[in-house]
């Protein structure tokens, strides 16, 4: 049984500003930074065997604060990858929240994002995103979960490894949530810097805490 420390980023300068951020990437914010070192003093004492992040910069600097603060930090090795990367929203990259998830939404009576995560699952909002991206190069969820079950594939390799360090990102984790628990409701959404944990074994993946800051 491996168990899976799933963590949120900090925030960035794009958060703050309330602008969609998939694969585009900005620092973390002095409040991100912040977000990654509590983060780290929560989970200072589990004795990480390895350390995963997305490879997009604002996952890699929050894995290496908490990395600094972990009780195995002189010998943790930490690997980026693409496969943990947050959804790819393609057309609507940066663009304004609030007009994005209008243009997503709108269509299909869900003009605000908690409308729509309220109404439907992440599945069903992938392929919105995908439709509505006027050049459709948003990922849809069959391409989304391509991706990410490389990444989950990739866990299951690892030999030895039973406590892992994952740092992701925001849709990355209600995902996730949404595919292995989907009883838990997805608003409000994981903060920055918090931590959900994962349950994996050779046939399933469980859901035991989500969008926890204390424990």
């Amino acid at each position: 049984m491996k168990t899976i420390y799933l963590v949120r980023h900090g925030q960035t300068i794009i958060n703050k500003y309330d602008k969609i951020q998939g694969w585009c990437d900005t620092p973390l914010t002095d409040k991100g930074i912040a977000d990654a070192k509590h983060a780290g003093e929560v989970l200072k004492n589990i004795p990480f065997d390895i350390a995963l992040s997305s490879d997009l910069g604002r996952a890699v600097d929050t894995c290496d604060y908490i990395i600094e603060k972990n009780c195995n930090h002189l010998t943790l090795q930490h690997i980026a990858s693409p496969f943990f990367r947050e959804q790819f929203f393609g057309f609507f990259e940066g663009m304004n929240s609030d007009e994005a998830w209008q243009m997503i939404g709108g269509p299909h009576g869900c003009p605000r994002r908690q409308e729509l995560l309220l109404k439907e699952k992440m599945s069903v909002i992938k392929d919105y995103i995908h439709e509505a991206d006027p050049y459709h190069d948003a990922e849809d969820n069959k391409a989304y979960w391509k991706r990410l079950d490389k990444g989950f594939k990739l866990i299951k390799e690892l030999d030895g490894a039973e406590n892992i360090l994952l740092v992701s990102h925001s849709m990355t984790i209600r995902s996730i949530v949404s595919r292995y628990a989907p009883e838990i409701p997805l608003v409000p959404g994981p903060a920055n810097g918090s931590i959900t944990i994962l349950k994996m074994n050779d046939n399933d993946i469980k859901v035991t805490e989500y969008n926890k800051t204390e424990f």
